[in-house]
């Protein structure tokens, strides 16, 4: 599927490129009722050089994901710049990574780990700073993702309770990689349903309202889930020359 995307190569591809999602998005909300400024489209720039993030950027991304925390981090320096651009890390994290993510991140989407959590809270207290995260959960149940299961989800949160700069916004997941439109609409099910029921019972600021779910060749099926974040590079960026399994690691 990677090789569906022709390369954006100016501003206007860009814009043509993020219009087309936008107006996905607008038609998966408009079949299930949903307002479409209930879905905010994360632009994920991972392997893209400056020169293409800065014309995104002039195209309107000024919130970019990235899987990998030194490119992120590197990019962030050399785009120091550009303002307000805004950086959020998706893939996972190795807590002896966490110094640089509380350095620059403002969201950080791939949470999955107590002792990452008290290493990221430290962190940011030292920097002075809070950081929006969302806790990746394993809706596919693949034992070779990273993520908690659903069951270990609601302990996970509560544990969260006394990191003070860490502000729990919602539940991460990836899909299964499949063709299967069946099985990959069952992991956003999982999610949603998850997140209906944690909200429920969460402790008081730490209900996780957001789902972060879906991306270039699935955004539209998370949508119509209840996606309220998603994920999308290719199809605003342009194929990768390599394919999504090398982004998100396997344990």
């Amino acid at each position: 599927m990677h090789n569906l995307w022709p390369r954006a190569e100016s501003v206007d591809d860009f814009r043509i490129n993020l219009q087309a999602v936008r107006s996905r998005i607008e038609d998966a909300c408009r079949r299930t009722g949903r307002d479409p400024d209930s879905v905010r489209l994360l632009p994920v720039s991972k392997t893209m050089d400056e020169a293409h993030i800065r014309l995104a950027y002039d195209a309107g991304c000024d919130f970019l994901g990235e899987n990998k925390v030194q490119e992120a981090w590197r990019k962030s320096q050399l785009m120091s710049d550009l303002s307000p651009l805004k950086w959020s890390v998706i893939g996972h994290l190795q807590s002896n990574k966490a110094r640089l993510v509380a350095k620059f991140a403002s969201e950080f989407q791939a949470l999955d780990s107590l002792h990452t959590a008290e290493v990221l809270d430290r962190r940011l207290q030292q920097e002075g700073r809070e950081l929006d995260v969302f806790v990746q959960v394993n809706t596919s149940h693949e034992p070779s993702k990273y993520g908690l299961t659903p069951d270990e989800t609601e302990t996970f949160l509560r544990q969260l309770t006394p990191f003070s700069s860490l502000n729990v916004k919602g539940l991460m997941t990836l899909a299964e990689f499949t063709t299967d439109a069946k099985r990959v609409r069952e992991c956003f099910i999982r999610l949603r349903t998850l997140r209906d029921r944690l909200c429920e019972t969460a402790p008081a600021g730490f209900l996780p309202t957001q789902l972060s779910m879906g991306m270039s060749g699935d955004f539209e099926i998370a949508v119509e889930e209840g996606a309220t974040v998603v994920r999308v590079g290719q199809a605003i960026f342009g194929a990768r020359s390599l394919p999504d399994d090398y982004f998100w690691p396997t344990r």
